[in-house]
């Protein structure tokens, strides 16, 4: 096992920062592509982490920790910040940051213990889980959707690479 809550909070820390690096004053052309039909564009991924981060994350740990196994978890709509009214690129990165800074500080103050980071709770699909497993997962989610947004953003660009294909993983796994 290599969950550790100071490593973790680490990434936590750092992903609205690289997000802000990453996606911060570009074009609506870079925000907007995506992957084809049915899938998400860069802007849709920043929403999509807002919505864990008011719904999700700290939310559900807190649940496990007060419920455990009494009752299920709260479901999580993955999909709910589709019908989210559109704003300005800097306005998502800012509000994802002040929520995630908000969150990182109160994970820090629940000053989390080896038996609470093992108490478990009810998933609805997954039946129990342990602490550390949502907050192994969150930071497993954030680099996820970081990896997503690259390669999102590198598929704009499938035709213009030409033959350089060849030599670009990003673009041939999906």
């Amino acid at each position: 096992m290599n969950f550790s809550i100071n490593e973790a909070i680490e990434v936590l820390e750092r992903t609205p920062h690289a997000l802000e690096a990453l996606l911060g004053g570009l074009s609506d052309e870079w925000l907007s592509c995506n992957e084809g039909e049915g899938t998400w564009n860069a802007y849709e991924v920043v929403c999509h982490l807002i919505e864990g981060e008011v719904h999700n994350w700290i939310p559900r740990l807190r649940f496990i920790l007060e419920e455990g196994e009494r009752q299920t978890l709260p479901p999580f709509d993955r999909f709910s910040h589709l019908e989210r009214q559109a704003m300005p690129i800097k306005h998502k990165l800012l509000e994802f940051k002040t929520i995630r800074t908000n969150n990182v500080a109160a994970l820090r103050q629940l000053q989390l213990t080896e038996a609470k980071l093992e108490q478990t709770g009810l998933h609805p699909e997954f039946g129990a889980v342990k602490a550390r497993e949502l907050l192994s997962t969150w930071v497993a989610h954030d680099m996820t959707h970081m990896s997503q947004i690259a390669r999102i953003m590198a598929e704009r660009y499938r035709e213009d690479v030409g033959p350089w294909t060849a030599y670009l993983g990003i673009l041939n796994k999906r």
